[in-house]
């Protein structure tokens, strides 16, 4: 057998673990998607995308005040040198950069099909136009100053800025929203106005506490405007946590038609609510009748929004009709809060006075390396102003100089005591500076360089003056954005929401009509009109019959009980007519075929239930515990596998009856019981081998206790202390008398 050579290993392949590999490219991955896509730093509020659209922006020279350019050149210019990405983000970066309704203080001005607030879609980059905003100038001011530190691009062939020197605190100025791995951000736009307000507070008094803020910056400015009916103590919490949400709605008037007639006009909608989804949305519920008070819905809207609500009738309440709207549609949403952010490279989720006092510090060091740059540009400038007036003073020496020596900046430096730099400037000045006015002139400059360098080197030596210049420029940048303005105005207004009990005024304004609920052995479900009437002659399907029925009003809401211990709620009004069979009550509830109704009741929240299963447990409970609005119905009584739902007697009485399989009989007080509102509940009655729960009921010991036969008939046991005994015994045999069927009733 030859031997085996051992050739040499490529140095590219690393032998590890799978699993340890796959660990090290995930948290890669999900640190480059927290760190480089979807949350903003804290200091400029921006994402890698937005700062580098910008920062392209600036490269084009696509000032406020200068010509548009196609969107493509920019989104070509961006992709190529700084986002090695796809075109179409950068693009749908920059479509929400430059809606109005997206965001508070727009950073691109667009010239084109941006889209709209109905939710259609914006025109191809190589047909819209953009040029930067004076808000997105303010973020970039200082950038040539030395503001901020910049880095390699991705191909190491140019160089991008680590963040923005952000003139104005545009993180809670214009919010952000992602999604990271394991991780989200959400926070809402602000007004800027009311945010410098209360920047400006905190550098006064650094222990200013978020509610003291609050005095100036009340909560959010949603750029679509629209009601906050958050109350202040749980924006406050958010504010101090960072986390929380808030409740906003639709803004609306009532207008009188004449005659006793009115509609409601809807003029702002909640933040990021599509105009067009929500009118589609409201349209529904009025074709499903689920929005019993109103009538109709139309589109008025031009420029301004103008949504059109028709009551279904003129004695509904305004109040009342947008209150029931609110519940069931997006004229009312909420607005997460959770300020996760960038801070000194890491996700951290920080309260409204830590992102201040953030920005505030970024600010601080903005301010002093923009100082210390134009130090550093006043020190060279003086040093080439003093070999000036050195050449001044002894201008002749230095003609003869330059006209009769071979090397005029060495002989110059020697005889003067000059410095390189110095001899090359006076070198290279030109005759006709040679007069005594630019002499007056270079001394006046002289005068004020110094004078400056002064301030800054005085501003550099002192934290408070830092702060002063901080605050000096921050109150600049609130002029942009004056609340006396169109952009600076708060938009979104603060209330508090009315307390109306919808449910009552629905009730109210429905018509109250008498029906009788017919549910078939089979499952067909029917609401017949009347009360009183003959069950005898109610016709069903070959093979069914009546399993059970029950006089409600279409006001009443309907409770049936699953044999797998579910409640369902059905609305009465909605029922399916008395015409015909009905239709099946699987169509309105998801119910296995596997499972049955057992019973069938009206809601009334002041009962009291007794309910069981045959495995012998049992409880008490609140009917209105018992109401669902889900069509998966709500889970009640635990029933253990192979055991149903038997029970659901009302609890009317002081006692509990109880009768197994056995047609052993054991009554205890029903104190003994517990008040749940879901759950297995207590033993009832202890059985041996195949014995299980037969019956049960709650009567009241004064009366004694009451059955009924199978032929109707009902009879009374007045003995019936006999037995009594404690929850969870066996029992004793029943009396003589009681009926065969071994229940109470039927």
């Amino acid at each position: 057998m030859s031997d085996i050579i051992d050739e040499p290993e490529d140095d590219r392949i690393i032998n590890e673990p799978l699993s340890e590999a796959l660990t090290k490219r995930y948290l890669a991955y999900a640190l480059s998607t927290i760190t480089s896509r979807a949350l903003p730093d804290v200091r400029d509020g921006l994402k890698p995308v937005q700062r580098r659209i910008l920062y392209g922006m600036r490269e084009l020279k696509l000032n406020p005040d200068g010509g548009y350019r196609k969107c493509a050149k920019v989104v070509g210019e961006v992709m190529g040198n700084y986002h090695p990405h796809g075109d179409a983000s950068i693009y749908d970066t920059m479509v929400r950069l430059a809606q109005d309704f997206s965001v508070r203080y727009p950073l691109v001005d667009g010239q084109g099909n941006f889209g709209n607030i109905d939710g259609d879609s914006p025109a191809a980059m190589r047909y819209t136009e953009s040029r930067m905003t004076e808000a997105a100038k303010l973020l970039l001011e200082g950038l040539d100053e030395d503001a901020v530190d910049f880095k390699d691009t991705y191909d190491e062939n140019d160089r991008e800025p680590v963040v923005l020197p952000a003139g104005f605190p545009n993180l809670l100025a214009n919010g952000a929203t992602g999604i990271a791995v394991g991780m989200a951000t959400s926070i809402p736009p602000h007004n800027v106005a009311e945010v410098i307000d209360a920047a400006l507070m905190l550098v006064d008094k650094k222990t200013t506490t978020t509610e003291e803020l609050m005095t100036v910056l009340p909560g959010p400015d949603f750029p679509t405007g629209g009601v906050i009916v958050e109350p202040q103590h749980s924006i406050l919490n958010a504010y101090e946590t960072g986390r929380g949400s808030f409740r906003m709605r639709a803004k609306y008037t009532v207008e009188d038609l004449g005659r006793g007639q009115w509609q409601i006009v809807v003029t702002e909608i909640p933040y990021q609510v599509q105009k067009g989804k929500l009118i589609e949305k409201i349209a529904e519920l009025i074709e499903s009748k689920k929005a019993p008070l109103l009538g109709d819905v139309r589109d008025e809207s031009a420029e301004d929004i103008r949504l059109i609500l028709e009551p279904r009738a003129k004695t509904v309440e305004p109040d009342v009709l947008m209150e029931s709207l609110f519940k069931i549609c997006d004229l009312e949403t909420r607005f997460s809060l959770n300020m996760n952010v960038l801070h000194k490279g890491a996700p951290q989720v920080m309260g409204l006075r830590d992102v201040l006092r953030a920005y505030l510090d970024h600010r601080r060091e903005v301010v002093v390396r923009r100082a210390q740059f134009r130090l550093d540009k006043i020190e060279k400038r003086l040093h080439l102003l003093d070999g000036y007036l050195i050449a001044y003073l002894n201008i002749d020496e230095v003609i003869r100089i330059i006209r009769e020596e071979d090397e005029p900046k060495e002989v110059m430096i020697a005889r003067f005591g000059i410095t390189e730099i110095q001899a090359e400037a006076i070198l290279n000045l030109r005759l006709r500076a040679l007069r005594k006015l630019e002499e007056f002139e270079i001394r006046k400059e002289h005068e004020n360089l110094s004078e400056e360098r002064s301030e800054i080197i005085a501003m550099l030596g002192s934290e408070a003056r830092q702060w002063t210049k901080v605050k000096k420029e921050l109150r600049e940048a609130r002029k942009v954005f004056d609340p006396s303005t169109e952009l600076g105005r708060r938009r979104a207004a603060f209330e508090i929401a009315p307390e109306i009990d919808v449910d009552a005024a629905l009730e109210a304004s429905m018509p109250k009509e008498p029906l009788t609920v017919v549910l078939s052995t089979k499952g067909w479900i029917r609401g017949m009109k009347g009360h009183g009437l003959d069950m005898d002659g109610t016709k069903f399907k070959d093979g069914d019959s009546l399993a059970f029925h029950e006089e409600v009003y279409t006001t009443d809401k309907l409770i049936l009980m699953a044999s797998d211990g579910r409640a369902f709620t059905l609305t009465c009004d909605k029922l399916p007519g008395g015409r015909g069979h009905g239709e099946p009550i699987r169509i309105s509830i998801d119910l296995e075929d596997s499972v049955e109704i057992v019973a069938m009741f009206k809601l009334d929240g002041t009962r009291k239930r007794l309910m069981a299963s045959d495995a012998g447990y049992g409880f008490v409970v609140q009917e209105s515990e018992l109401e669902s609005n889900r069509k998966a119905g709500k889970s009640v009584v635990t029933v253990p596998d192979g055991s149903k739902l038997l029970v659901t007697d009302l609890a009317r009485g002081d006692h509990v009856a109880v009768i197994g399989t056995n047609r052993k009989l054991l009554i205890f007080p029903l104190d003994e019981l517990p008040e749940m509102s879901r759950g297995k509940g207590n033993k009832l009655q202890n059985y041996r081998g195949t014995d299980k729960l037969g019956d049960a009921m709650v009567f009241d010991g004064e009366d004694g206790l009451i059955v009924t036969d199978s032929a109707g008939r009902m009879r009374g046991f007045t003995e019936w202390r006999e037995w009594l005994g404690k929850r969870a015994q066996a029992g004793k045999a029943v009396m003589k008398g009681f009926p065969k069927s071994g229940r109470f009733s039927g």
